[in-house]
C-alpha cells in the first residue's frame, strides 16, 4: 500500500478561527503493534471533548478525533478474529493519535466489527456517545442493562438534547426506566423520539416541574450539563440511596452535603477512564457490539443531524464551531474521502 497517510493536525495556543489552527500534514502510513489493527477512516463524528483538548494545548501539535467508522487495511501479528477489509467502528484512546487522518491505528479491543450495511454517517456517531450514555446509566448509576429491566424505576436527564443526552435517555427508555428530561421547549418532538416520556422546559423551575408531571422524588438523575447550578435541584429531587451521575467538570466545588442525610451517591463518567488507567478495557468492545445490536434492530438511532462530506479541513473546522456554540442536537458527522 503505497498511499500515504493524510492528518489534520491541531495546533496548541490558537483560536479555531486562526489559519493554523490546524496543520494539514502528509506522513507515512501508521504501523500496527502486536494487537492493532489499521483502519482507513471513512467518517467521524465530531464531540465537545475534541475542542476542549484543542484549546488546552501549549505549544503542541495533536491528532484529535474520538469517534471513527472504517475498513480494516492491515493487522498486527498478534490479531485474531479481524479481517482485513471488514468494517469497525471505536472511539479511540486520549494515549494515540486520533480519527482526524485518513488511516489510524487501533486496538483490537477498542472496536466492534459492523457485520451489515448502514449509512457511514450513522455508524460514525454511535461510538463515543454511546459508550459514555452506556456506561454512566449501566455502570455508575447502576441499572440492569437488559430489555425492560428496570421498568418502575425513574431518571431525569439534564440536557437531553446533546449527543450523549439524546443516546441516553434511548438507552434508558429501552432498559425500561421512565423518562424525565429537561431543554429547549422548541426540541420536545426530538426528547420524545428519542425515548423521553416527560420533557422540562430548562428555563423553568426543574423541582416544580418534576413535580406537576407526578413524580415526587427520582431513582436517578444524570447532569450532562454543569451540575453545579443544579445541585439543590438535584438534591431535593433525589431518591433516598438513589445515583447522581455528571460526565461534565464542575466550574466549581460541588456542596454534596445535602445528600447525605439520604445516603446518596455521586458519580462522574469519562469514557476515557479505561483506556487512560488501562482497567477494564476489554469491555469497551463488548459495549460498542451491545449499542451495534440495537442500532440494527431500530431500538437505538445515531440521533445524526448534521452531515459534512468530504472530510476536508474546511468541514472540520464549520463543524466544530457549530459545536462549540453550545446549542447543538444531535450529532455532527464529517464521511467521505479525505482531502486537503
Amino acid at each position: 500500500m503505497t498511499e500515504k497517510n493524510l492528518a489534520f493536525v491541531a495546533q496548541g495556543g490558537k483560536s479555531l478561527t486562526a489559519a493554523d489552527s490546524f496543520a494539514v500534514v502528509q506522513t507515512e502510513l501508521p504501523k500496527p503493534q502486536s494487537h492493532d489493527l489499521i483502519v482507513k477512516v471513512e467518517g467521524f463524528s465530531l464531540n465537545p471533548v475534541d475542542e476542549k483538548r484543542r484549546t488546552s494545548l501549549v505549544d503542541q501539535a495533536l491528532i484529535l478525533g474520538y469517534d471513527a467508522v472504517g475498513e480494516i487495511v492491515a493487522l498486527g501479528d498478534q490479531v485474531q478474529n479481524f479481517s482485513i477489509g471488514e468494517r469497525v467502528i471505536y472511539a479511540g484512546t486520549t494515549q494515540r493519535a486520533g480519527s482526524y487522518q485518513r488511516y489510524q491505528a487501533v486496538a483490537t479491543n477498542l472496536v466492534a466489527k459492523v457485520n451489515q450495511e448502514a449509512p457511514l454517517n450513522e455508524l460514525a456517531a454511535l461510538p463515543l456517545v454511546g459508550l459514555t450514555a452506556w456506561e454512566l446509566l449501566f455502570e455508575r448509576l447502576g441499572f440492569i442493562p437488559e430489555y425492560k429491566a428496570n421498568q418502575g424505576q425513574t431518571l431525569l436527564v439534564i440536557n437531553g438534547a446533546g449527543g450523549v443526552g439524546s443516546m441516553l435517555t434511548q438507552l434508558a427508555n429501552w432498559a425500561g426506566l421512565t423518562v424525565l428530561a429537561t431543554a429547549s421547549p422548541k426540541n420536545n418532538d426530538w426528547l420524545i423520539d428519542h425515548g423521553v416520556h416527560v420533557a422540562i422546559d430548562y428555563h423553568k423551575d426543574i423541582v416544580d416541574a418534576v413535580h406537576q408531571s407526578g413524580f415526587k422524588q427520582l431513582d436517578a438523575i444524570a447532569a450532562l450539563y454543569n451540575p453545579v447550578p443544579y445541585m439543590p435541584a438535584m438534591a431535593e429531587l433525589i431518591a433516598p440511596f438513589g445515583h447522581i451521575g455528571t460526565i461534565v467538570k464542575p466550574t466549581a466545588p460541588l456542596d454534596l452535603s445535602a445528600l447525605l442525610a439520604k445516603s446518596v451517591s455521586f458519580n462522574f463518567e469519562r469514557m476515557f477512564t479505561k483506556t487512560d488507567y488501562n482497567l477494564n478495557v476489554d469491555s469497551t468492545g463488548i459495549i460498542l457490539s451491545n449499542l451495534l445490536a440495537l442500532y440494527f434492530k431500530g431500538q437505538l438511532s445515531a440521533s445524526v443531524t448534521t452531515s459534512l462530506s468530504p472530510i476536508n479541513l474546511t468541514n472540520l473546522k464549520t463543524g466544530l464551531t457549530t459545536l462549540s456554540a453550545g446549542h447543538q442536537v444531535g450529532k455532527i458527522v464529517l464521511s467521505g474521502n479525505f482531502e486537503k
